[in-house]
């Protein structure tokens, strides 16, 4: 199957993150993309503020979006050159988005920056991210968790080619701080509330998928599943070589749980290897983790970089195929 080779970007503007790749791709002989990261960006924005309670996003939280995509506009412009040229850009937002009334707003807001947002189904992102955190293990059985800040991704299957179940729950870490936590540090009575909202949504999930998930690799993406690798080992500034295919088990993962639900919010900014403004809700992603961990019956997970950037970059590398000469 041909490809076009050549420069790509994605940018993904999520609940609590918006952040961008520019990569390079080019295919192999065997028909698997190569995919060669140019420039990786990220910003909290927290896009979700409040979308939880008004359903809404708020002015202030589409302002902080704007300014981080505007430097990101400004970046692309550099890296499109005559000698590598961007063949094209994907933009999308997820959970925030898909839970707000004004969604349309903000893709006009991006539109005329020109950028063609779309705001794609729970569904479509945990295929996306599947994609992308499963190529590193081609033929291994994989379950990859995304924890986002609205939404949770889940899927299983074959790495290395499209998921056979995927699910995208609303069980997110700033949707939970929000709707759970009664300050910082939240109680145990909290934590324990939001664990029993979510933990039967996994449970049966999982049981209802029907595949042998035994020996299958738990793969864990975004910014809660790296901040336990970079805080248990003290990772600063942060490291992404020495954070990419890192083991997690559940016991380290439920020791840092309890050590980071017993700190103030100004504690928690002080913690080394921990981004201070991820710290209103990690404790959150972190329970999520612990969830997903114990309803699929697995005891450690694989961190990977490579994440929803990486198959949003292979999602538009494969339709633009038409364009190949």
């Amino acid at each position: 199957m041909s490809v076009r080779e050549g420069r790509y970007a994605a940018i993904d503007v999520g609940t609590v993150t918006c952040r961008m790749l520019v990569a390079d791709v080019s295919a192999s002989p065997d028909g698997r993309l190569a995919i060669a990261p140019v420039s990786k960006r990220y910003a909290i924005t927290n896009l979700g503020e409040g979308v939880d309670v008004a359903h809404a996003l708020l002015p202030g939280a589409l302002e902080r979006v704007g300014v981080v995509v505007d430097s990101y506009r400004e970046e692309l412009a550099a890296w499109d050159t005559p000698e590598r040229p961007l063949v094209a850009v994907m933009t999308i937002a997820t959970s925030a988005a898909r839970d707000a009334d004004n969604a349309d707003a903000f893709v006009a807001m991006l539109a005329e920056r020109g950028l063609a947002l779309a705001v794609v189904p729970g569904e479509t992102e945990a295929a996306l991210s599947f994609a992308g955190a499963s190529a590193a293990f081609a033929g291994e059985r994989v379950v990859v968790v995304d924890v986002g800040g609205g939404s949770t991704e889940v899927s299983c299957g074959v790495a290395a080619t499209t998921a056979e179940r995927s699910r995208s729950f609303d069980v997110g870490c700033r949707r939970v701080t929000e709707r759970f936590w009664d300050g910082y540090p939240p109680t145990s009575e909290a934590i324990e509330r939001a664990r029993a909202w979510m933990r039967p949504l996994f449970e049966e999930w999982f049981r209802s998928t029907g595949l042998g998930l035994a020996g299958a690799r738990m793969v864990a993406v975004a910014g809660s599943a790296t901040s336990v690798v970079s805080v248990r080992d003290g990772i600063e500034p942060y490291d992404p070589e020495r954070v990419d295919g890192a083991v997690v088990t559940l016991g380290d993962l439920a020791g840092q749980t309890r050590m980071l639900s017993a700190l103030t919010l100004p504690e928690l900014e002080r913690v080394r290897g921990l981004d201070p403004r991820r710290g209103p809700v990690i404790v959150a992603g972190m329970v999520i983790l612990e969830e997903v961990m114990r309803a699929a019956g697995v005891d450690c997970f694989t961190v990977s970089e490579s994440d929803i950037l990486e198959g949003m970059i292979m999602y538009t590398v494969q339709h633009a195929q038409d364009n190949v000469e």
